[in-house]
């Protein structure tokens, strides 16, 4: 091979690796979107047992071609409170063996030397998806397309990468050079740097297959390079939960721990065999003769299903290691500055699953601006200011979320995202504003208990009970509301703009209380004005609830 055709197959092999990445992508993020609504009762399952959560994870990950979008389905879940740590990490080992479906895929479509090969055949998938894409009007059917134009390159990825590594093949220097790389503990460092640097395993895996087959490097060469690129699938996920959330930090390590756990124990094992004069290339190549297609890929899967046994009877420590490593609270007082309890930056990447996550954001918020509303008439009626520290803290995080909630749903916004969801995070946008009002309304009324607190006076008994009225009426509309929004439920909508009018008669008497009071010099003017205001916030708080459920009518 002269230069321009080592030039030619070096080319060839980059943009077969873009074409993989590409189809993985593509593949995932149509799959996640069409079946999102059920991959979530999916995962609801796995909190019945350990075994349960493992094949969760595992069907999962083998729909959808994507461990990382399943692990950032279980960090919201944990976040959410829908699923413990354990059950969690049941899930991630699960994933691990679902990830090894791509590698079957590759092994299948190296198969047909001596006919149409299988690659071939089901790389024509692409150019049925674009025909999809092209006619289609549908959204649903739109993903369908993707999903077989990304399935079909995946295999024009793999041709490409397969003819490249055919004409590397042919040179010596090059399988000499490769053939120095002997030590197996160097082997899954390179695998690990290598599959952070694509940020795939599938594609790391997908490539020691190819060189596998094509006898650029040996089989156990390729075994130990494939157990490397589970631990660089890690690196990303360690990365995103550096500046996320507890669980984040928790859920990555349990991912890096398992990886590298399972890569020192066959590393172990591997010497005790090359001691014996074998090793785990000799013994897959007896089990599955004359298929070198085969050989690695089945290793992969056997790597990771026995990975899991080890792991799974020590999900409970390994937790319990990892929560001790991430605290909940620092001895020193840890860093109490607002943040999100649901969304998270690497959530851009799995977009269905991050609509999902700004909604259950959206009702933390308004459950934050429920209670600064509950602590500040508290406040006002009692002149007690026991709560005022946490009001002030739920102040911060409500005026955290109405800046950069709204900033993540821009970003949001700019992905792939079907109609429906890009008309919820529009109105999203104006339900974080609505909440946002909520809680001024609220440091009003304390405002106007420090006005009273200065001039040393309090309201009536009568005035009191009113108030505790009122505060009762937008309690039960909030739940109302709060029941609307979370499943689009018409009924509580209807309930809730029923409550809104009662808050509305009920602040008109109070107005009237108010004079008659005043008439019977049983209130003072001052201590009225006060009285009048902190009802009309609270009539205003009721409307801004009210627009929040009223965004269930903009659904398509």
């Amino acid at each position: 091979m002269d230069a321009i055709g080592i030039a030619t197959a070096a080319l060839t092999l980059i943009a077969g690796v873009g074409v993989f990445l590409i189809a993985c992508s593509m593949m995932s993020a149509n799959l996640e979107a069409l079946g999102s609504g059920k991959l979530k009762k999916l995962f609801n399952k796995a909190s019945k047992s350990k075994l349960v959560g493992v094949g969760v994870g595992a069907a999962t990950t083998a729909v959808i071609q994507s461990s990382s979008a399943t692990s950032v389905m279980v960090i919201g879940f944990v976040n959410a409170g829908i699923m413990s740590l354990a059950q969690a990490a049941t899930v991630i080992f699960g994933a691990n063996i679902g990830t090894t479906i791509t590698g079957q895929l590759v092994a299948i479509g190296l198969f047909g030397e001596n006919s149409i090969s299988t690659s071939v055949v089901f790389a024509t998938f692409a150019g049925i998806g674009a025909f999809i894409l092209a006619f289609a009007r549908k959204d649903k059917t739109k993903k369908i397309g993707g999903i077989a134009a990304g399935f079909g390159m995946l295999f024009v990825g793999l041709s490409m990468m397969s003819g490249a590594m055919s004409g590397f093949s042919e040179l010596d220097g090059v399988r000499a050079f490769l053939a120095t790389f002997k030590n197996p503990v160097l082997l899954v460092l390179i695998g690990a740097l290598l599959t952070a640097l694509v940020q795939s395993s599938s594609v790391m895996t997908s490539m020691a297959i190819t060189m596998t087959v094509t006898g650029l490097i040996s089989l156990s060469q390729g075994v130990y390079i494939t157990m490397g690129s589970n631990i660089g699938t890690c690196v990303t996920a360690l990365i995103a939960g550096l500046t996320s959330t507890k669980n984040a930090k928790r859920t990555s390590l349990i991912h890096l721990f398992f990886n590298v756990g399972g890569a020192t124990v066959f590393l172990l094992v591997g010497l005790f065999m090359r001691l014996g004069g074998t090793d785990y290339g000799v013994l897959f190549e007896r089990i599955f003769p004359h298929a070198p297609q085969l050989q690695l890929a089945m290793f992969h899967t056997f790597f990771n299903v026995i990975t899991v046994c080890i792991f799974l009877p020590l999900t409970t420590p390994l937790v319990k290691l990892v929560t001790k490593l991430v605290p909940d609270k620092n001895k020193g007082g840890g860093d109490d500055s607002p943040r999100f309890a649901f969304v998270e930056e690497h959530m851009l990447k799995t977009p269905p699953l991050a609509v999902q996550q700004v909604k259950n954001e959206v009702l933390a918020m308004a459950d934050v601006a429920m209670q600064n509303f509950g602590y500040a008439c508290y406040t006002a009626r009692t002149l007690d200011y026991k709560d005022i520290a946490a009001f002030r803290r739920n102040e911060e995080r409500l005026n955290f979320l109405n800046r950069e909630l709204v900033r993540f749903i821009v970003k949001l916004l700019k992905e792939d995202l079907g109609e429906p969801d890009r008309v919820y995070l529009s109105s999203a946008i104006r339900s974080v504003s609505d909440l946002e009002r909520v809680g001024d309304y609220a440091e009003n009324i304390i405002e106007y208990a420090d006005k009273l607190s200065d001039i040393g006076s309090r309201f009536s008994d009568e005035a009191t009970k009113e108030i505790i009225e009122l505060e009762s009426l937008i309690n039960k509309l909030y739940k109302e509301v709060v029941a609307a929004y979370k499943t689009g439920d018409g009924t509580a909508l209807g309930s809730a703009l029923a409550l809104e009018e009662n808050v509305d008669d009920a602040t008109a008497q109070m107005s009237v209380k108010h004079i008659a009071r005043l008439k019977d010099g049983k209130c003072t003017a001052e201590v009225g004005a006060q009285y009048l205001s902190l009802s009309s916030n609270a009539e205003r708080v009721a409307d801004h609830f009210i627009n929040v459920a009223k965004t269930i009518r903009t659904k398509v």
